[in-house]
């Protein structure tokens, strides 16, 4: 009856070779009919290889009764592949899988154990031969056999010598279909004898003789190991004078003095007994003389002549030995005739010994050893010869063979000399065993051929290859089976390989004969062989590179005469795992994050795991790092962080890995061991030692000192050096007492500072610098004040440190003025105006005095000038310049520095109706010492009435001033529109609001709008509107709710038109692209390469700053700043220029969305950015209620409010009207204000109401206010009108109609509230 068992199954290809990886959990297994099989791995685990080239038979598994089995499927994509199959039980002849070695020692401590594990259905029994003969485990108390198998305990708790079961010992495993031996057991029990007891007489001994101390160790088994020991269990030391040889013994090639004493012991170490036998020790006594002869060399050993032979078995270890004796020591090399010691050769023993660990025939020959000093020299020739047990070229294996087969069994071997070959059937000499008919078996040579075998013919058959320096036993089966095909897989195994991969699809089968087995796929087509594919003998279906298109269902068919099965393999193709951006090596500063990336892009139907290794150890995230998706967060570095980190990406079927090493760096430790040497008057050597660099190299060293004098605890900068200097020479200066400190500086920053160094004084003397910034210059025009940089403290050099000054006028002969002081000043009175002197300084102290000054000219103080430019007049007058031309004044009577002739002038009003302008004065100065000096004044307000007037002036003081001129400037272009809304109220249309410029620069005679519509980078035909000067809105009519447009309105003069103000109607989320057949006029095409990035923006409570990068060349471009309130959708724009830009004029805790884009390229565009500017708030929380100003406008208010009650009160009373009121019956006007020629008049009733946004000037007239709340906007916001859209740095100022025209308007203002009380 059939069994079911469980296996794994792993096949792999390696070159020309199949390599199958079988482990075993405990039951018996064995490969078989598989030619040139090879176990090259024992207990557990086992690797078979064959040679593709070979058809390989049936892999037959022996399955014990019930013994599970388990194998691992590997293919070259990594996936594990599970198979299980059913198997009925097979019957097979025995087959040994453990025995003892053949040379077997035991120790006699303990029980004996002669290890014999066979395997085989039925299950074998085990019998032993000892010495020859047949060994009866029952009837010898002490031997026992262990059960289901052959293995032999011998115990002896109950008595009995170990020794007396040396001997040879074979055991015998058989069942039904033959019998399988080991091979013969050397048993033999190991031997720790004692050392003969002898009497050692001292050793005396010459000094410069030679000398060996023979060690003759008992014999042991195995030979025990030898050293050489005093009493103090210190080795002998050993070297090119004195060495132990191969045999034990201690060889002097001379003798020294030193080397007498009385414990000279050679000691056996035996191994399996783990004792150490300690023979008597040697007395050695050196006789001196006052002179050592020099002898030439010769050999201690080898002795006798100067020739020898040695015999070594191929495998063995190969010792050679030449130890000479002489004065002086001689030195040893080898040779070996006819070549050069090759690589396998190693030399011992200060070259005294020549070592080979395992000979093979080419090192046989003849090898000499020379031995020299300055003496002479000697040779000795040792001649190897290189003998060779057996050893296989050709090992047997087992055979599985169905009825009418043929095939052979080959056992070749070889060695030195030529081993012979004999084959045994179970056991005995195959001529003493019948059980095939010689028809069905010859045998030639070290070949057995079988022709068509039967059932019932199988047998165990042994090879035995020897010669007289020992044997090779082999055991190979003969199994007779017939079977149809079964397949060893799991039904309907699903494989999934990585794309591109080489792929293997495995089909494990079984059957006698061997099945032919093909592959399908999809159950369609002809059998896969070729291109693609590639069919193993195996069974393995090889897939080159697995693509897409080779997802599919694989099926294999097994077939022999017996019948056929089939088995299906479903393959599915992923895309790889990989790591797109890896983390990088990286340096972090202690206290700062580091992050390492690790993206992965892997297939979507593939689970994946990331995992992060430090150091190839799986690393604690704890409550500090932090992983996300596709980085590794560590904040806060620290020492302990740096490492390697790893991050690992695995799916099911395959990984990625990424390595990145983090570096923390750290500033320095400060510098240590501040020492003080080589002192001297000026000088002195300061060393000190580096601290740590914590991975940050040290750039450069800082000194600083500290003097206890001047600045007691305060540390100034001396000097700084290299990294590669710490002793410098410090240049000092005289009188200071010193102490040093070093800092550190790495690219991280300074480290703190070192411990001081001690202090150390110089001695004082006379001051070596002259006093800096030396001046003479008059602070009244009858004085002149000698100034100058006073030395600092560590330039003194001395006490009692001043300064001796002198001076003259310059030119006239006179002898030198001086004084001295301590000061760093000194004022001469009494001069005359405006006069030069000499002067010069010198620095003095207790030890002398320093170097004198160059002498530098001074003067005395300055006077107001006296007379004023003449004749001044202009000429050539523009609409922003005008010419000036004066007469110069007489040099004399500047009474100073001439500096330069200074032109006041001011704008004392506008040529336009009504406007007001600020009649502040401004200055330009004109440097001209010519007879005719002219000069331009710049930047002047077009359309104005100029006044000014000149004055020449010096360091000190204006002259008087020269006649006034007024004078007119032309007519220019308009300024912008003081504002330009663009409101989207309905779908249908956009409606266009304006004001006219705070600066017309002339006579408005209209405006024009241009228009185009945009989407993205496309832009439609440019469209133009004129409007006459008093139109201010304009509505368009949208032919498309998705048509976005972008605008330019321009105010116009006589002149031409003014600067340019662009908006954008506000953005919807269905723009489509459309076709323009008009020509693009806005420049607004693609510019290669051109891009805007990096938007930033820091809001404020009323204002941003904002900033971008971009690629457009300097100075070249232009752009749009546009910015939506997301309240209202209102969108503005703002031409600029290069960033950073402040943008003002927001309103407060609003939320708007901002992008830039190019003035030329409008497609040109950065991201839009969303920004919420903050509250407003009160600077430094000062509470008004407290302050005096508010206590007393309030006061004053309340006052006003109580006069105007009377007045209302009486007039009241009177039956009068109120003029207010009289002004709000009167029907409303027009949008707009305009004279009768169709112009703007910029005059208006309210600029006789000063209370009304506007307030006195110092001068009486009426200047304008930017803080009214009733002039600009509506409801009184001086920022944004009712849409919120922005006017920014161009205010808004309502025409008097529309403001009036809105009561609730009027009713926020607190003047308004004033007048309706009125």
């Amino acid at each position: 009856m059939g069994m079911t068992k469980n296996y794994f199954y792993c096949s792999n290809y390696v070159g020309n070779q199949f390599i199958i990886a079988i482990t075993h959990l405990g039951g018996l297994w064995y490969m078989a009919n598989i030619p040139r099989l090879m176990a090259v791995s024992r207990h557990s685990a086992l690797c078979i290889c064959w040679p593709y080239t070979t058809p390989p038979r049936t892999l037959l598994l022996n399955l014990a009764l019930s013994i599970s089995f388990s194998f691992s499927l590997c293919l070259h994509s990594f996936s594990p592949l599970s198979l299980s199959f059913s198997l009925s039980l097979v019957k097979q002849p025995p087959t040994i899988m453990k025995q003892s070695l053949k040379d077997y020692i035991v120790d006699p401590r303990d029980n004996i154990i002669i290890e014999c594990e066979a395997k085989g259905n039925p299950v074998p029994t085990f019998s032993w031969r000892r010495n020859g003969k047949f060994f009866n485990v029952g009837k010898d108390p002490r031997v026992t056999m262990r059960k289901r198998s052959g293995t032999l305990e011998i115990s002896f708790r109950s008595g009995g010598r170990p020794e007396d079961y040396e001997g040879e010992y074979q055991c015998f495993a058989s069942n039904d279909f033959g019998t399988a031996v080991t091979n013969k057991i050397l048993l033999r029990v190991s031997k720790s004898p004692l050392w003969p007891k002898e009497v050692l007489e001292p050793v005396v001994v010459g000094e410069g003789s030679s000398l060996v101390l023979a060690c003759n160790p008992p014999p042991g088994l195995p030979p025990p190991h030898t050293f050489w020991m005093n009493s103090a269990m210190m080795s002998i030391t050993q070297d090119r004078r004195v060495s132990m040889g191969l045999n034990g013994d201690l060889y002097f090639s001379n003798v020294l003095a030193k080397d007498s004493h009385t414990d000279y012991s050679c000691n056996a170490r035996f191994l399996f007994t783990h004792t150490i036998q300690q023979k008597n020790p040697f007395t050695l006594k050196v006789q001196t003389s006052r002179k050592v002869a020099e002898t030439p060399p010769n050999f201690l050993s080898p002795t006798g002549t100067d020739s020898s032979r040695m015999m070594v078995l191929r495998g063995q270890k190969l010792q050679l030995e030449c130890i000479a004796a002489g004065v002086p020591t001689p030195s040893i090399k080898w040779f070996k005739k006819g070549g050069d010691l090759n690589h396998k050769v190693k030399l011992d023993n200060f070259n005294k010994t020549l070592r080979i660990d395992s000979v093979s025939e080419e090192d046989a020959g003849e090898y000499m050893c020379m031995a020299n000093n300055q003496i002479g020299s000697i040779r000795h020739s040792i001649f190897v010869q290189v003998k060779a047990a057996p050893y296989w070229l050709d090992k047997p294996f087992n055979l599985v063979l169905a009825p009418d087969e043929s095939s052979r069994l080959v056992c070749r071997a070889n060695g030195n000399p030529k081993p012979l070959i004999q084959w045994l059937v179970n056991g005995e000499p195959m001529e003493r065993n019948s059980s095939l008919p010689n028809t069905r078996r010859s045998v030639v040579g070290d070949t057995i051929i079988f022709h068509s075998v039967q059932i019932g013919s199988s047998a165990v058959y042994q090879c035995n290859a020897s010669n007289h320096h020992g044997y090779l036993l082999a055991n190979a089966f003969v199994s007779i089976l017939d079977m149809a095909p079964r397949m060893l897989g799991a039904k309907n195994q699903l494989i999934k390989v990585i794309e591109n991969n080489r792929t293997f699809l495995d089909c494990p089968f079984f059957g006698s004969p061997l099945p032919e087995l093909r592959w399908f796929k999809n159950g369609q087509g002809s059998g896969l062989d070729g291109g693609q594919y590639r069919v193993y003998i195996n069974g393995s279906l090889e897939i080159k590179r697995a693509r897409v298109e080779d997802q599919g269902t694989y099926t294999c068919v097994a077939s022999n005469i017996l019948g056929k099965e089939e088995n299906q393999v479903r393959l599915e193709v992923k895309e790889p795992t990989r790591i797109v951006r890896a983390p990088e090596h990286q340096s972090a500063i202690r206290g700062t994050m580091a992050r390492f990336d690790c993206r992965v892009k892997s297939d979507l139907t593939l689970p994946i795991t990331v995992t992060w290794l430090k150091d190839d150890k799986p690393l604690s995230l704890g409550w500090r790092l932090k992983k996300d998706e596709d980085s590794l967060s560590i904040p806060n570095v620290h020492e302990q962080d740096e490492g390697t980190y790893t991050c690992t990406v695995k799916s099911e079927i395959d990984q990625d890995t990424a390595s990145a090493r983090l570096t923390v760096i750290d500033y320095p430790d400060p510098p240590m061991d501040l020492e003080l040497s080589d002192p001297d008057k000026r000088s002195i050597r300061l060393t000190w030692i580096p601290g740590d660099e914590h991975n940050s190299p040290v750039t450069e060293f800082l000194v600083q000192f500290e003097e206890d004098r001047w600045e007691p605890g305060q540390w100034q900068n001396l000097s700084s050096y290299p990294r590669d200097l710490n002793s410098v020479i410090l240049q000092l200066s005289p009188f200071v007492n010193y102490q040093f400190r070093v800092i550190a500086i790495n690219s991280v920053g300074k480290s703190r500072p070192s411990r001081p160094s001690q202090r150390y004084q110089t001695s004082g003397a006379s001051p070596d610098a002259i006093p800096s910034g030396l001046k003479g210059w008059g602070t009244k025009n009858t004085n002149m004040e000698i100034s100058w940089e006073p030395l600092l403290n560590t330039e003194q050099n001395g006490p009692n440190l001043h300064y001796m000054v002198w001076w003259r006028r310059k030119d006239t002969g006179e002898e030198w003025n001086n004084v001295t002081t301590v000061g760093a000043k000194h004022i001469v009175h009494d001069t005359e105006t405006y006069v030069p002197y000499e002067i010069k300084l010198q620095a003095r102290n207790d030890f002398g005095p320093g170097p004198e000054s160059n002498i530098i000219i001074g003067y005395s103080g300055e006077d107001k000038p006296t007379a004023p430019p003449t004749d001044l007049h202009v000429s050539k007058i523009d609409s922003t310049k005008v010419n000036i031309h004066w007469t110069p004044v007489d040099p004399n009577t500047v009474l100073g520095e001439f500096k330069e002739y200074r032109l006041y002038y001011w704008r004392e009003g506008s040529m336009v109706k009504g406007l007001r302008v600020n009649k502040e004065k401004k200055t330009k100065g004109f440097y001209s010492t010519v007879a005719q000096p002219t000069g331009i004044l710049t930047d002047l307000q077009p359309y104005s009435h100029y006044r000014m007037f000149m004055v020449v002036a010096n360091s000190r003081y204006d002259g008087p001033p020269s006649n006034h001129v007024d004078f007119h400037t032309k007519e220019g272009v308009p300024d912008l529109p003081q504002f330009f809304k663009i409101v989207q109220r309905s779908p249908e249309s956009i409606h266009l609001e304006w004001d006219k410029p705070l600066e017309p620069n002339g006579i408005l005679i209209g405006y024009t709008l241009n228009y185009q519509a945009v989407n993205g980078s496309r832009v439609g035909h440019m469209q133009m509107e004129s409007f006459l000067p008093n139109v201010t809105a304009y509505r368009l009519r949208l032919p498309d709710q998705a048509i976005r447009f972008r605008f330019y309105l321009a105010a116009h003069t006589q002149v031409g038109a003014g600067k340019i103000y662009t908006g954008e109607s506000p953005h919807f989320t269905n723009e489509e692209y459309f076709s323009s057949s008009g020509t693009d006029h806005s420049g607004a095409g693609m510019a290669p390469g051109r891009v805007i990035w990096n938007l930033t923006v820091k809001p404020n409570s009323n204002y941003a700053n904002v900033s971008w990068n971009h690629n457009f060349p300097i100075g070249s471009s232009e752009f749009q700043l546009e910015f939506t309130l997301d309240g209202n959708g209102s969108v503005s724009s703002v031409p600029v220029n290069q960033p950073p830009i402040k943008l003002a004029g927001l309103i407060e805790g609003a939320k708007y969305r901002l992008r830039v884009y190019s003035n030329e390229y409008h497609s040109i565009s950065s991201n839009v950015v969303t920004f919420e500017t903050s509250a407003a708030y009160i600077k430094d929380q000062v509470d008004i209620a407290t302050q005096g100003w508010f206590i007393g406008l309030m006061c004053a208010i309340a006052l006003i409010i109580l006069i105007l009650l009377i007045v209302c009160f009486i007039k009241r009373s009177r039956g009068g009207k109120y003029p207010v009121r009289d002004k709000k019956d009167l029907p409303l006007e027009g949008m707009d204000q305009k004279g009768e020629d169709g112009s703007f008049d910029y005059h208006s009733d309210e600029d006789n109401k000063p209370l009304q946004g506007s307030q006195n000037s110092l001068d009486g007239g009426v200047k304008e206010s930017d803080d009214s709340l009733v002039d600009y906007g509506e409801g009184g916001d001086g920022q944004f009108n009712e849409d919120g859209s922005f006017i920014g740095q161009y205010t808004v100022k309502k025409d008097k109609d529309e403001t009036e025209g809105n009561e609730s308007s009027e009713a926020t203002s607190p003047v308004n509230a004033i007048y309706s009380l009125a």
